[in-house]
């Protein structure tokens, strides 16, 4: 009788934060992989736990700390290595959490499989292994390996790092200062993530507006590609409105494959506020990128962020960035509540905001926000789209996205994932588009001129005018 081969080591990899934390643990999934290890969901027993952490919010050590236990609790040997930006900023915090055996800081991040490749039989430690550096490398870089997704698109990293010090982000003290990728590895990566199916990728880093070393690298990056076979979409995840050339929104207008899909964080609709904030355009700035790129773009869905309670944010200031939100022709926005985070430079501030009126400012925006995404949804109803479909969802219908961010679902018995088919708006329901599959449509259609509404009313977004794209 043949002896049983060895039972391969498990790994559980939990992700915490921004999608830029969710493309290198893809890559790191894949790594873990290629040495032996079986991937396990988050929660199921396990010999290694990976927890890749986020310091964007205070809640950074409430949720390793529950992260550790809930893994503890049904894995009391599993080893737990724990990285990201809250390995990098609240290092010594970690270390006073039990049963954390390896504390790798940014610097590290991507080398993680080398410390876990030969763990002994008992990992267990007594004290963290640590290994951190107050700098990160500001070379530009490569990244071994191809992402592992369960999903229908797939994270591209392109970049990392920031340089422009927002005075409220602990980022460019945990990422370091701005670097990209090469742009060959990055082909590399895609090639082999269309090659696994993937037909959507976006593009992802902390600013990747600043990708490479001039303004038309990114679109240079973009239009190579454009010429893999296979890949249908490309889409920019969040970028600074200072980053945006007129170019890239003539490209955006003109593309079949470049999603016309613009996330641009705004953060306040009140000077004095941005000034604090140390952005870097002024409300006036803002609104005539935003009608701008809007005119440029027949279609283009602009969402943003919005953060509510910002030190000094009296009540003129959040009606102030209430009435932009409001007038301006927004998809959605997502609305951050502003919490303090050690060492960064709004901690000198004084005038904070009780969390009272933050809790009320946040509910009002996102009942904003609510009400823009509809009227945006119902700007295709009576129209063809094309749908990327992704899952099929509790309410049994089969949803994708459009290329412009609109979740669209249809009710059908066959199995539509990761197939683009074309579809007839009929209506809404909820947060989703609904209609039916029609006959295939041209690819130069995609572009099909919606509407440029931007609501005037004092009091709702439910009465829209048209944007003069030629005043």
């Amino acid at each position: 009788m043949e002896p049983a081969l060895p039972k391969p080591r498990t790994v559980s990899i939990h992700t915490i934060g921004c999608r830029l934390n969710q493309a290198e643990s893809a890559i790191l999934t894949n790594r873990l992989k290629a040495i032996g290890y079986e991937l396990v969901p988050f929660g199921q027993a396990t010999d290694l736990l990976v927890l890749n952490t986020c310091s964007v919010t205070e809640n950074a050590e409430a949720d390793c700390r529950y992260a550790v236990r809930k893994t503890l609790r049904h894995s009391p040997h599993a080893f737990i290595a724990v990285t990201g930006c809250y390995a990098q900023t609240g290092m010594t915090a970690l270390q006073a959490i039990p049963g954390i055996d390896l504390i790798l800081g940014n610097q590290y991040k991507m080398a993680l499989p080398n410390f876990v490749a030969d763990l002994p039989h008992d990992p267990k430690r007594t004290t963290p292994e640590i290994r951190h550096a107050d700098r990160m490398d500001r070379d530009d870089f490569l990244i071994e390996g191809v992402g592992e997704y369960q999903t229908t698109r797939a994270n591209l990293k392109i970049q990392d790092g920031c340089n422009f010090m927002c005075s409220f982000c602990l980022i460019p003290f945990a990422r370091g200062r701005e670097r990209s990728r090469d742009c060959d590895d990055a082909i590399r990566e895609a090639e082999g993530l269309v090659a696994r199916g993937h037909q959507e990728l976006v593009l992802t880093g902390v600013n990747i507006g600043r990708f490479g070393r001039q303004e038309r690298d990114l679109i240079n990056l973009i239009e190579r590609l454009e010429a893999i076979h296979g890949l249908e979409r490309i889409r920019i995840s969040s970028i600074e409105p200072t980053t945006i050339p007129d170019e890239l929104l003539d490209y955006m207008a003109s593309s079949t494959k470049l999603c016309r899909y613009l996330h641009v964080p705004l953060q306040s609709g009140d000077d004095a506020i941005l000034r604090a904030m140390n952005r870097r355009y002024s409300v006036k700035d803002y609104r005539q990128w935003v009608e701008h790129a809007i005119c440029r773009v027949p279609g283009v869905c602009v969402g943003t962020d919005v953060m509510v309670g910002f030190p000094g944010e009296g009540e003129l200031e959040f009606a102030n960035t209430h009435a932009f939100l409001r007038d301006l022709p927004f998809a959605y926005f997502h609305v951050f509540s502003y919490s303090e985070r050690p060492g960064t430079a709004v901690c000198r501030l004084s005038n904070p905001v009780s969390s009272l009126v933050i809790k009320h400012r946040n509910a009002t925006l996102t009942k904003l926000s609510r009400a823009k995404r509809l009227a945006f949804y119902q700007r295709i109803v009576g129209q063809t789209v094309s749908v990327l479909f992704e899952s099929k969802g509790s309410h049994g219908l089969w949803v994708g996205l459009t290329d412009h961010f609109i979740r669209v679902g249809v009710p059908t018995m066959a199995d539509v994932q990761n197939t683009q088919r074309t579809v007839l708006v009929t209506g809404i329901m909820g947060e989703v588009a609904v209609g039916q599959f029609s006959e295939p449509i041209d690819s130069s259609r995609r572009h099909n001129a919606l509407p440029l509404l931007v609501s005037r009313s004092s009091t709702s977004v439910e009465e829209p005018v048209l944007l003069d794209c030629h005043s």
